[in-house]
């Protein structure tokens, strides 16, 4: 009767280990990527505050489509996927803030160097 204890528990062991794989690994499921949203919606807004919308309108349509996908695939507990897309969704407004920094410093170096010139005509006429 021992024999067949032991056997019965040797038998039952793998099947145990399974179990205990399954269950301890539904325990180390991906958590909310609660704070990466936060941050990635904050971007997004920063980047439609600094003419985003104007100046990198594609950036900004992919920042905003790919939050969406994010707060979907919240919903949907697909936390991996959510995580992904809100990191996109930041760095795709990072760069539409980027370019619009750049378009109007572009704009305001130009209008500078508008008025030196103007400047200088001024200056060349008055030392004729």
């Amino acid at each position: 009767m021992k024999t067949r204890s032991a056997g019965a528990l040797r038998s039952g062991l793998p099947v145990l280990v399974a179990v205990a794989a399954i269950v301890v690994g539904g325990c180390a499921s991906t958590p909310a990527p609660v704070e990466q949203l936060a941050v990635s919606t904050a971007a997004v807004g920063r980047a439609g505050s600094a003419g985003g919308s104007e100046m990198a309108p594609a950036e900004m349509q992919m920042a905003r489509e790919k939050l969406d996908l994010a707060k979907r695939a919240m919903v949907s507990e697909d936390f991996d996927s959510a995580r992904r897309f809100a990191q996109q969704a930041q760095v795709d407004a990072q760069l539409a803030e980027a370019k619009s920094r750049s378009v109007k410093a572009r704009k305001a170096a130009d209008e500078l160097q508008e008025g030196i010139r103007v400047l200088r005509e001024e200056l060349d006429r008055k030392n004729k």
